[in-house]
Order: structure tokens, then C-alpha cells, then sequence
């Protein structure tokens, strides 16, 4: 039972995190007048893809604490999973781009 509420809130990190850096984007191409897809490959290109997870990521900031104010800690616990598996994700991005 646990061990599937952790999912839950897992699964829960990676949607709203992938929604942030969506979201991320379309504030980026709507300033630069670019569509999202060339908005993407410009920021990859300049290296800058992980401020751009890491944008995304402030999302869950709003998951986290809904989950601590309905008393689903073990949900709230797979969302900090997946912000630290982003954060693990943006320090390998930055260590290993050129």
C-alpha cells in the first residue's frame, strides 16, 4: 500500500514536471516569437537545457504541498523522488555536456 502511494506521487512529479518544461517553453517562444519545437532545439543547442528542467521542476513545488495539506505524505514523498531523480538528471546533463 505504501509502496503504491509512493508511485502515485512519482508519477505525479514526472506529469508535472513535464508540464513545467512545457509550460517553460511556451512562456520562452511566446517572448521570441519561435514555435516550442525550435524554442526546444535553441535552448539544447546553447546548453541550457537544464534551466529549463529546472523551471519545470518548481512545478512540483505545487504538487508537493497540496499532497502535504491532504495528509498524503507518502504521495508527497514520490514527488520529492522525482524532483531529486530531475536534480540528479540536471547535475549528470551539466557534467557530461560539452
Amino acid at each position: 500500500m505504501i509502496k503504491k502511494e509512493i508511485f502515485i506521487g512519482f508519477l505525479v512529479g514526472i506529469i508535472s514536471n513535464v508540464l513545467g518544461v512545457i509550460l517553460a517553453l511556451i512562456v520562452l517562444s511566446s517572448y521570441s516569437k519561435l514555435t516550442i519545437k525550435t524554442a526546444f532545439t535553441l535552448t539544447y543547442e546553447e546548453g541550457n537545457a537544464g534551466s529549463i528542467l529546472a523551471l519545470g521542476a518548481l512545478l512540483n513545488l505545487v504538487s508537493f504541498f497540496l499532497f502535504l495539506r491532504l495528509k498524503r505524505d507518502y504521495r508527497a514523498r514520490g514527488v520529492l523522488l522525482a524532483t531529486l531523480l530531475t536534480a540528479v538528471l540536471i547535475l549528470l546533463y551539466k557534467l557530461l555536456s560539452p
